[in-house]
This record gives structure tokens, C-alpha cells and sequence, in this order.
């Protein structure tokens, strides 16, 4: 069964855009047409992971960079759901495109689910990826490791130009390190320990993280329900 919808989306511009690539088969030209979908997020370390995590699918990727987009987005939700929704709604209107954009949050059981919705605010406004995960190793000073126990979760909301928005939740379960170990990935990554692994999420391959990640999880949820969406829209086009 597939998510419930969500969000009230109001208006929606019903823009159809694809783009024309012409490949050769059989020795006949044909123009193969790919769909546009829109990473809504700003965020360098997420685009990164979208653009590994949605190869399966036959898509022409863009950021709101590349749009050249700056919608105001105040995530004032109550959950991650909320604020998903709020941020591809935002940038699927302020485009017209098919609108992919997630919310997610560290949750530390310790700190009675701290940071969480405001796991990219936790340090304040101008703070920085180390300075974040600093303050909540300070707050867990004495904590003991069998209570070190968190996890990372991530809805995925995807706002369809026909007014329908789709959502996927995934957690990737693990421990708060003692200090920071690793250089890949980015956020809470360096500071985040996966007993199974033996090792924190920075130091995880790209390959591997993007198997087993709250994101990878939500997302992999999310590819049937693109799929069935983008073949709807393939048949509307052709109609």
C-alpha cells in the first residue's frame, strides 16, 4: 500500500517538463525523452547523495542552484513530515517540476530525542557541521556507552505538479561516538557509530552509506512511487 498523501497543496502549476536525448538503436535515431526531477535542497552533502541514490532511474537531475531558485521555506513544522513537505511543496511551485526534498534529524535518546527538528540548527544559526556535533558530545559528557543509543531518521516527501505529494520515512539506528572519526559524508556523520560496521558513518564508503542510510532508506521506498508516477505522466504526454 502506498503512503498516505499529504501536505495541503493548494494551486499547482501542472508544467510538464522533459527533455529530448537522441540515442541510436538498431541503427535508427530516435529522441528519447527524459524527465525532469528537482532536488530541493541547498544542501551540497544531500545533492551529492541524491545524485548516487536516484541513478536506477532514467532522470535529468537539477538543484535550485541551477534554477536559479531561492523560495522562503520557514520550517515551522511539527514534524519531519511537516517540514518535508513545506520545502517540495515551496520549490515545486516556485518551478512547476516534479519536486523531490526531505527533512531529517538525529534523535539521542539521552537527550530525550535532542537534537531532532532542529538537528541542522542545534548550535544556532551560523553555526557549523563540527560545531553541532561538539555541543552534543559536551552534552553527553559521563554518559555511559550502553546509553549512547540514537538514530537518524529522514522523510522523504515527493510534490507532484497534478497536486499529489507522496511521502517515505527511513532510520538508520546506531551510537554516539566518544569523538570524531572519519572525513566522508558531512553533518552528524563523524560522530554517528554503527556497532555492525565497527565504524562511524564518515568513515563508511559513499557505496556503502548509500545502502544503509536513513536517507537511502527513505529513498529507496520513494523509487517504486517515482516510477509509478513518472509512467502515469509518460501516458498523460503521449495522450
Amino acid at each position: 500500500m502506498d503512503p498516505p498523501l499529504l501536505c495541503d497543496n493548494g494551486e499547482n502549476d501542472t508544467q510538464n517538463t522533459r527533455i529530448g536525448q537522441i540515442e541510436r538503436i538498431e541503427g535508427v535515431w530516435y529522441i528519447r525523452f527524459m524527465s525532469t526531477l528537482l532536488v530541493g535542497t541547498n544542501n551540497p552533502g544531500k545533492q551529492r547523495e541524491y545524485q548516487q541514490l536516484l541513478v536506477p532511474l532514467d532522470l535529468r537531475l537539477v538543484t535550485p542552484q541551477d534554477l536559479a531558485l531561492a523560495p522562503t521555506v520557514r520550517e515551522s513544522g511539527a514534524t519531519y513530515a511537516d517540514n518535508a513537505c513545506l520545502k517540495a511543496l515551496a520549490y515545486q511551485r516556485a518551478s512547476g517540476l516534479l519536486t523531490l526534498a526531505d527533512d531529517s534529524g538525529l534523535e539521542v535518546d539521552a537527550l530525550s530525542g535532542e537534537p531532532g527538528l532542529h538537528s541542522a540548527r542545534y548550535a544556532g544559526p551560523a553555526a557549523g557541521d563540527a560545531d553541532r556535533y561538539r555541543l552534543l558530545l559536551q552534552k553527553l559528557e559521563g554518559v555511559p556507552w550502553q546509553e549512547r543509543t540514537a538514530r537518524f531518521r529522514c522523510v522523504v516527501v515527493l510534490a507532484v505538479p497534478e497536486g499529489e505529494t507522496h511521502a517515505t520515512e527511513g532510520v538508520c539506528e546506531g551510537l554516539i561516538a566518544w569523538g570524531p572519526s572519519g572525513d566522508n559524508g558531512f553533518g552528524y556523520d563523524p560522530v554517528f557509530y554503527l556497532p555492525e560496521y565497527d565504524r562511524t558513518m564518515a568513515q563508511l564508503p559513499p557505496e556503502l552509506k548509500n545502502r544503509i542510510s536513513h536517507r537511502a532508506r527513505a529513498l529507496h521506498q520513494m523509487l517504486p512511487i517515482l516510477r509509478r508516477v513518472l509512467s502515469q505522466r509518460d501516458v498523460s504526454a503521449e495522450g
